[in-house]
């Protein structure tokens, strides 16, 4: 582990030797990062364990190379696709077997079930949409991660695919010829990097998260409603709530999640959507590193892993925020504090008068966001985005504040469209959310139309 300590987005970079501060590649090209001595890569160069690094290591810390070129050939195989996913789902289920999982039995299983039964027969009567579960689970740590990585491919692969091509359109025109070798190693490498971060940050993942949606994206197959007992059961410990509450409150938190990925069709592609326009308005500034490059690349040998280390801990490449990815990122946070606030609302308006432990979960759920646990760190390091824990509080208010005024139908009316979702500027002031509106008597069909209109800034004019 490093003994550096972690840095919020905020805080400035003091050894300035990492250009991929903040981007979702700061722990790949960073220090301490898995792998070797200088992180990066995340092959094991065998520099733990006893004196010559991990067992099979050389003498003076030199590379165990057998294992090292057995890593390299495993991440090299064939494979589809920018990513070698056999890889990271094998990855991801050694760093979960690292502690007894055993396969829920029969009894949590029906236990999970009927806990989301309880949930949605609750939330009936706190929000206008109906129930979105088609089906329950209770998943081992291992079938969580087989669980959602088809919605994780789909997120990382389009930003490993969007750095291999803004690293190619760094390199001078008159100079890719030439780099048409090392760009392919570059290519594999981020390939590689990923893989590994990817497979040992799901490991990791499944070792804390407590439901499908615990992330807030929709990351299990629409309608199946998922938990993960062994975590709720550590979740638990010390929160002086029985093991019974503990599961209906975050059934319910998941059961919420459903009905609104469910009945706001737009909603998962507008998330996931965010990730791709992210990754595809990654940008190198060529001209302030072309200098750079032409300086740094000589006398480097591309087989030669520690020296394509220094070549990028030595600051090679400026990968700040374009606009385009800066956009794609406040759509992201926005809309995720918007959904994990309307979810915090209505469990809350759920369990008011039936769960006496309710507010202790609630407080308990919200700390757990602010203590940035791996489910915030993994999805940061991967689409360089953390979610704020005051975002999520502030979208609660507003949730709740629009239900006071005008009801649980305009509430949730506010999903029904993109355009009608409140800004960034909206949750620096929650209570002042359409604050001169109140909730009309009766409304027509026509009335409803005609102010939907209004609201999306329309015309009488019919659109193609």
């Amino acid at each position: 582990m490093s003994d550096t300590p972690d840095k919020t987005p905020d805080e400035p970079d003091d050894d300035g030797q990492n250009p991929f501060k903040g981007t979702p590649f700061e722990q790949f090209f960073g220090g301490g990062a898995a792998g070797g001595p200088g992180g990066g890569f995340g092959f094991n160069f065998g520099q733990g364990g006893g004196p010559g690094g991990a067992p099979g290591g050389l003498p003076g810390g030199l590379p165990d190379l057998g294992q090292l070129f057995s890593q390299i050939q495993s991440l090299m195989q064939p494979y589809d696709g920018p990513i070698n996913w056999d890889f990271v789902l094998d990855l991801a289920r050694k760093t979960v077997s690292q502690q007894p999982d055993p396969s829920p039995s029969r009894r949590q299983q029906d236990a999970v079930a009927d806990a989301v039964r309880l949930a949605d027969h609750w939330l009936d009567e706190t929000t206008s949409f109906p129930s979105g579960v088609t089906s329950t689970a209770a998943w081992s740590r291992a079938e969580w991660v087989v669980g959602t990585s088809e919605v994780w491919k789909g997120l990382v692969e389009p930003i490993a695919e969007g750095s291999v091509q803004a690293l190619g359109s760094a390199i001078p025109e008159e100079a890719r010829a030439m780099s048409a070798p090392m760009m392919g190693i570059l290519g594999k490498a981020v390939g590689a990097m990923l893989a590994s971060q990817v497979g040992s940050g799901l490991g990791t993942l499944a070792s804390e998260v407590l439901s499908a949606s615990d992330v807030g994206l929709p990351l299990a197959p629409a309608g199946k409603a998922a938990l993960v007992p062994a975590n709720i059961a550590t979740f638990a410990e010390g929160l002086d709530v029985t093991e019974d509450d503990v599961l209906l409150y975050l059934a319910l938190r998941e059961a919420a999640h459903q009905r609104l990925f469910s009945h706001v069709p737009w909603l998962r592609e507008h998330l996931l959507g965010a990730v791709t326009a992210y990754a595809r308005g990654i940008e190198i500034n060529a001209e302030s590193i072309q200098g750079r490059i032409e300086e740094q690349m000589r006398g480097v040998d591309p087989t030669n892993p520690e020296s394509m280390q220094a070549l990028l801990d030595g600051g090679l490449f400026d990968l700040p925020k374009s606009p385009a990815q800066e956009a794609a990122l406040q759509r992201l946070e926005v809309t995720l504090a918007l959904v994990e606030g309307w979810v915090d609302e209505v469990v809350h308006q759920a369990t008011a008068e039936r769960m006496p432990a309710a507010a202790k979960m609630q407080e308990a759920v919200r700390r757990r966001r602010a203590a940035g646990g791996p489910a915030e760190q993994t999805f940061a390091t991967l689409v360089g985005l953390e979610l704020r824990p005051r975002r999520l509080r502030d979208a609660s208010t507003l949730w709740g504040s629009l239900r006071t005024r005008q009801g649980i139908e305009a509430r949730d009316g506010v999903w029904m469209h993109p355009d009608l979702l409140p800004s960034a500027a909206d949750l620096d002031d929650p209570l002042g959310f359409r604050e001169d509106a109140s909730a009309p008597e009766s409304m027509s069909e026509e009335d409803f139309e005609a102010g939907l209109k209004k609201l999306l800034g329309g015309d009488d004019t019919p659109t193609a």
